[in-house]
């Protein structure tokens, strides 16, 4: 009995300092979220009070929208381009920086860098060098190759990916760099003393990692949506129609006041992000209960 009031004793006392953390989540996410929602409801002229005004006129408008498809298409687009080569990449860094290399602390602190960068500062870079006058188009004029509008051509989209890439790989070197040095080496000694290749070496890190990479692959499809900042800092308003994404969208249904579209459109991706979300998770469980 004496355990039990004491146990209960620390949870009330952890409830209490979880109280604040909940209430500010609550007030500025979850409160806004839902009324959002019912916003997403409403027709143009809102609430009426004996209910005409709840309608699904917004969602049909935006599936019947082909600006809404559009983005859609392009934003599900990048984040199946990009997830995997992020993931891959981040993985391969990782693996490198888990060996004996020269320079080992300094590539560890070049990856994990633009972390702390300041996205404005570091599309800057990028818009100096992928700018019509920028290094990239000086540099292929001077070994006499014709100058390229990067960011208003089929070639945007692989400079946003670069750029996702270069942003936020360091966070996803780091969840692998901490996954491989929890796999123990005695694995590794076993296996070299039955006389395992590398190649079956490697196989028995990427088991081993596979709870890692659900995490890499489930925060690197969040990031993806993301990409907005990066793309409006360096393409504007209204960019190429291949880099057209859902957060543009929504940007300029705000700019036009159309919140109820704006709130539809909110919920359709949060509903795609969920179910996403949801996938990744009954795929890992689905994978642990065939690994045990």
């Amino acid at each position: 009995m004496k355990f039990n009031r004491s146990a209960s004793k620390e949870i009330m006392v952890a409830f209490c300092f979880l109280i604040p953390s909940f209430a500010g989540f609550a007030v500025f996410y979850v409160i806004p979220f839902g009324q959002s929602v019912m916003t997403s409801f409403l027709n143009e002229f809102g609430g009426s009070g004996d209910g005409s005004g709840w309608t699904l006129g917004n969602y049909a408008d935006l599936l019947a929208s082909s600006s809404f498809r559009k983005a859609a298409g392009n934003t599900f687009q990048f984040m199946a381009a990009s997830v995997p080569i992020i993931t891959a990449v981040a993985l391969g860094l990782a693996l490198l920086l888990n060996q004996r290399v020269f320079f080992r602390n300094w590539l560890r602190t070049a990856y994990v860098l633009p972390l702390v960068v300041p996205v404005a500062s570091v599309v800057l870079v990028w818009q100096i060098l992928f700018d019509w006058n920028g290094a990239l188009n000086a540099w292929m004029e001077h070994i006499g190759l014709d100058r390229t509008d990067w960011m208003k051509s089929d070639w945007a989209p692989l400079v946003i990916i670069l750029i996702y890439v270069w942003k936020n790989i360091g966070y996803n070197v780091v969840l692998f760099l901490a996954g491989l040095q929890n796999i123990p080496e005695q694995y590794y000694e076993i296996a070299s003393l039955e006389g395992a290749s590398r190649l079956r070496k490697l196989s028995i890190t990427l088991i081993y990692l596979t709870p890692t990479t659900f995490l890499v692959v489930l925060m690197s499809i969040l990031n993806s949506f993301k990409v907005f900042r990066e793309t409006y800092l360096v393409a504007g308003d209204y960019p190429h129609d291949s880099i057209y994404m859902l957060q543009h969208y929504m940007n300029n249904m705000f700019l036009s006041l159309d919140i109820e579209k704006l709130s539809a459109a909110a919920s359709l991706m949060a509903a795609a992000i969920l179910l996403l979300v949801m996938i990744m998770f009954r795929m890992e469980r689905v994978f642990r209960s065939y690994m045990e």
